[in-house]
């Protein structure tokens, strides 16, 4: 990007992404910018719609999902399932936005002053109707009913107290502008940093999925029969990015190095399966955070970790005492996937032989995926410099194939031209019809008791394939409340299976790393370790000095899963549908009337 047109994008941002709140929607800018002397061009629009892309557009985590084994933060979930969260207590970031939209709305409004080019005036108009349908699409996921708002407000505005506005309502405005934004976005944006077309078809196959099977499995809301407009959209969008050899599953037949250069690569701009990326460059200043996701403050959970199946395509879950498998061999001929998601046995962040030791007290399965693995990119809190994918190829194949199966309309030959090119690439055998539907792995059916039908057993399948290929890329939690899967929410996580106290090898090659301990009197379980051996193990206690306990244990008291004291302490308890929403907080409600609470709460 050249400086200048750095310098105009955060000069604009300035302008208008300063303080959110409802108030801020009726707002001019201080420092104004006279529509009518503005918004003349093409080449005005493109400057003013810079400050869209401001922000943190991708993910690198499942918190708050059953992806997760243990958050040592505040998790939103575990607050809520604890019965601690309110309309005093959610948090104001998922509603105080509103200035965003301000954002999008305000080239809206002025976009029609501009002459010249039409078509290109248009795709300006398109980028703004996608970012007002990305907006829509967070409220309606977390609110379900919000206040529609397509204009600019005015103090003397009565949209200001406006009620919720029909989740159909808002359902139907986002699809009308990402079909506008589909239809006049230019198809071609250069290396694919920006929103072009295949972006917001990328999105409609998000979004039509996500609302149609909201809509099937959420009889609260009495629109099961009006799902399948949303999940035919789901299909033709897909189809639509499926048909355009531009885009294709990067696969040269390296297994999972293939699956790990889409998340730790310094550049995706060549990389055939994205469609849209984040791009971390030194010289520009920009960097992120993806060193953190390992071992800092959560890691990925049991659950996740079973749902890889091994590498002949049987379940691990199949396997004789498969809940019996210990950390190092829980990896062994599993999906190549696993072992790119999760810190596995001798894996190193200096890549050498001085071996990465994983954190029993967050579970033991550290995530990995996205980490850094070059040092030299990996320099510290906004500034490691990996290129971060935003939409990709592999989930618009998914949103197809399980649309195509809720709508009952899938075939091999659809499960060929998706999800099997993604097990294709790490070499994993192919997903059939007839042998998913014709023998459903019991496993998978007891966690998403709500799935039924003919199509059962290949739906399990999907949603598996789906949970590994897109592990920890923010769509997990999503995913859970459009199926209204429940018990995965309610259900507390687990970390990895520890025969017995004492000594570990985390690394396979022989030395025990750490020792889980029952306290620090327990010195017992270390003996005849070697004095070495035993000054550089890792001590973790159940309990500590003082008889207190720490955050895990292990389920059966001297053996088992670690499992964690907050969960035991505080049972999980699911209320539906209640949430599967999230509360409007209170002071909103006060200032707005009209502005009633959600589902309960």
């Amino acid at each position: 990007m050249k400086k200048q047109t750095l310098y105009i994008t955060l000069v604009t941002a300035g302008l208008f992404t300063a303080a959110c709140n409802k108030d801020f929607l009726q707002r001019n800018p201080q420092t104004e910018i006279s529509p009518d002397v503005y918004f003349n061009s093409a080449k005005d629009l493109e400057t003013y719609s810079n400050a869209f892309y401001i922000g943190t557009p991708y993910s690198t985590d499942d918190i708050n999902s059953d992806n997760v084994s243990y958050y040592s933060s505040a998790g939103e979930v575990d607050l809520m399932m604890e019965g601690g969260l309110n309309p005093n207590t959610v948090s104001q970031d998922g509603w105080n936005n509103w200035s965003d939209l301000r954002k999008y709305n305000y080239l809206l409004d002025n976009a029609h002053r501009a002459s010249g080019d039409t078509a290109a005036i248009k795709h300006f108009i398109g980028i703004a109707r996608f970012f007002r349908a990305k907006f829509y699409f967070a409220k309606l996921a977390r609110y379900s009913d919000v206040p529609w708002y397509s204009h600019v407000l005015k103090n003397t505005d009565s949209a200001l107290y406006a009620p919720r506005s029909p989740r159909a309502v808002i359902a139907d405005s986002i699809m009308a502008d990402l079909n506008y934004a589909i239809a006049n976005i230019k198809p071609d944006e250069g290396n694919r940093t920006r929103v072009s077309k295949w972006t917001a078809l990328a999105l409609m196959s998000r979004f039509g999925l996500f609302e149609g099977t909201f809509r099937k499995y959420h009889t609260e809301l009495g629109l099961s029969d009006k799902a399948t407009p949303f999940l035919t959209a789901a299909v033709d969008a897909a189809q639509q990015i499926m048909a355009n050899t531009r885009f294709q599953i990067s696969n040269t037949g390296k297994g999972g190095a293939d699956y790990r250069a889409l998340f730790v690569s310094t550049s995706l701009a060549s990389n055939p399966e994205i469609i849209q990326w984040y791009d971390c460059q030194q010289s520009l200043g920009v960097g992120n955070n993806s060193h953190t996701v390992l071992g800092w403050e959560w890691s990925v959970s049991n659950s996740l970790v079973e749902s890889y199946l091994m590498a002949d395509g049987t379940p691990f879950t199949a396997q004789p005492n498969y809940k019996q498998k210990t950390y190092l061999q829980v990896f062994a001929n599993r999906d190549p996937r696993l072992a790119e998601t999760v810190a596995y046995p001798g894996y190193s962040t200096t890549n050498d032989n001085r071996y990465y030791i994983p954190k029993p007290n967050l579970g033991g399965y550290d995530q990995l995926k996205f980490y850094p693995r070059d040092p030299a990119i990996r320099q510290g809190w906004n500034a490691n410099y990996t290129a971060l994918p935003i939409y990709r190829l592999a989930e618009v194949l998914l949103n197809f194939a399980e649309a195509k199966a809720e709508l009952g309309t899938l075939t091999d030959a659809d499960l060929t031209a998706s999800v099997n090119k993604l097990r294709a690439r790490v070499q994993m055998p192919d997903l059939s019809m007839s042998a998913a539907n014709g023998n459903p792995d019991a496993v998978q059916a007891g966690l998403y008791p709500e799935v039924s039908g003919a199509n059962k057993g290949v739906l399990l399948e999907i949603r598996r394939e789906r949970r590994v290929e897109l592990a920890c890329e923010g769509l997990r939690l999503n995913d859970l409340n459009r199926w209204a899967a429940a018990a995965r929410l309610e259900q507390a996580q687990q970390g990895m299976y520890v025969p017995a106290l004492g000594p570990i090898d985390m690394t396979g090659d022989g030395i025990p790393d750490i020792a889980i301990l029952a306290n620090p009197g327990d010195t017992a379980s270390l003996a005849g370790l070697a004095p070495d051996v035993k000054q550089n193990v890792s001590r973790f206690y159940l309990k500590d000095a003082n008889g207190k306990d720490n955050n895990f244990y292990l389920d059966n008291n001297t053996s088992g899963h670690i499992s964690f004291t907050r969960y035991r302490d505080n049972p999980r308890k699911f209320i539906g549908p209640k949430y599967f929403y999230r509360p409007i907080q209170l002071s909103e409600t006060v200032l707005n009337p009209n502005l009633k609470q959600n589902f309960g709460w």
